[in-house]
């Protein structure tokens, strides 16, 4: 930078995805969109702009996310307060009251992928604009749908390429409003016990939502939380049913849990069953996503009671535990490069670039320069394994020079016949 200039950087928390990145990106988004499409979920995107008040009523007021961690911004025409979305459910149940999904056949089911914002410490694997892939099923409130989420999940995550044998389960449930009523008198009756054994953040949360206690990662709160009642024994019949019936699918489908009694995730719109996947590393356990069900999300913002499940994925965590697990996706480098050589040859050279791209062969140039040594330079750095050249006689003459990058073997080919030459030898490579 010139002196006295200003050095521009990326904003702490955010980053740059460069074209190498979006390889892991879109080999997640490719999964996703195969795997989910199989299980006929459809895709929607909503706008990264929502009204503030949607996530205070869906997710909760005295969540972290409202408290903390949203973007606000003012609408300048109306000064309502916007919030960039930190989290993709409640858009998605806007979406499906506001566009009368509920006329459809019911579940609906929807899967998406894009950035989300929330302003919190950035870590590891962990952004304040971070992707997330994610996936719900609405309009059910059978146990099987329940099922159905954490399967096509522990799916997903195979198809990534992570191994059965590192993938865990944990799962709870947390029960409708009435049992967890009485599970939070409990809460609040143990932890009170315990007052001075624990951090200042939970003597907080006690008193505002208790749940979000057992959430707690400071290691001082460690042994009160480990001997917290279970919410288990607190569930009415219809909960407790419920959730014998999710772990009975869960054990007829062979997949395997652990049963947590601390897992409440940390959104209040979650009843009933609650999970999260972990992947288990030589030196900790890794949380990948997690999801559970959310029957009074729709009633929450505005609409009627609408049982519903889903999950999200952490995007981010997923290519970082991808690349550290041995995948390494490299851009596809081109196998055929073209030279020009004068003002006519540049000329040509958009006419030879369009022929090829109909026949969808990739062809890699730089119109740019004018040096034969210094496009040959780029050829052989990109690992081409022929050059076409074109000078200004060959333009006249109708040929293009043809080069074996390998042998050093270079013909001359009449232009109309390259595209058939090339095929042919690239055949031959790919058949070896």
């Amino acid at each position: 930078m010139k002196k006295g200039h200003k050095s521009f950087q990326s904003l702490r928390g955010m980053k740059d995805i460069l074209a190498e990145d979006h390889l892991y990106y879109d080999s997640v988004l490719w999964t996703a969109k195969k795997i989910f499409e199989f299980y006929n979920f459809q895709r929607i995107e909503t706008p990264l702009l929502e009204e503030a008040e949607l996530f205070a009523k869906g997710v909760g007021k005295k969540t972290e996310m409202i408290e903390k961690q949203m973007y606000l911004l003012r609408n300048k025409e109306n000064k309502e307060l916007l919030a960039l979305r930190p989290e993709g459910t409640a858009p998605v149940m806007r979406a499906y009251l506001e566009k009368g999904m509920f006329n459809l056949p019911q579940p609906v089911k929807l899967y998406y992928f894009g950035p989300f914002f929330r302003h919190e410490k950035p870590q590891a694997g962990r952004y304040r604009q971070f992707y997330q892939v994610g996936a719900e099923i609405i309009g059910e409130d059978d146990a099987a749908i329940d099922a159905e989420i954490i399967l096509i999940s522990k799916v997903f995550l195979e198809s990534l390429g992570f191994p059965k044998k590192d993938i865990y389960l944990l799962i709870n449930s947390i029960g409708c409003l009435d049992c967890r009523r009485l599970y939070i008198r409990e809460i609040k009756r143990h932890y009170k016990k315990h007052n001075k054994q624990i951090c200042s953040d939970c003597r907080r949360r006690l008193e505002e939502n208790p749940l979000r206690v057992l959430d707690c990662k400071n290691e001082k709160c460690f042994l009160v939380k480990e001997e917290v009642p279970s919410i288990l024994d607190y569930l009415c019949s219809e909960c407790r049913d419920h959730f014998k019936s999710v772990l009975d699918y869960l054990d007829y489908l062979n997949i395997p849990y652990i049963l947590d009694k601390t897992l409440v995730r940390g959104l209040d719109y979650y009843t009933k069953t609650v999970f999260e996947f972990y992947l288990d590393s030589k030196s900790n356990k890794i949380s990948l996503g997690g999801g559970g069900r959310y029957d009074k999300l729709a009633e929450a913002i505005g609409g009627f009671e609408k049982p519903a499940a889903g999950v999200a994925f952490g995007v981010e965590r997923l290519i970082q535990e991808m690349i550290q697990r041995g995948k390494k996706l490299k851009l596809p480098a081109p196998k055929l490069f073209l030279v020009q050589i004068g003002e006519p040859a540049k000329k040509m050279s958009f006419k030879i670039l369009e022929q090829f791209r109909k026949e969808n062969i990739p062809l890699g140039e730089n119109l740019g320069k004018e040096s034969l040594k210094s496009q040959l330079k780029t050829a052989d750095r990109l690992g081409a394994q022929y050059v076409l050249i074109l000078g200004q006689q060959e333009v006249l003459d109708g040929m293009i020079i043809l080069k074996d990058m390998r042998s050093g073997l270079q013909e001359l080919i009449p232009l109309d016949k390259i595209i058939p030459e090339v095929k042919k030898r690239l055949q031959r490579q790919n058949s070896k």
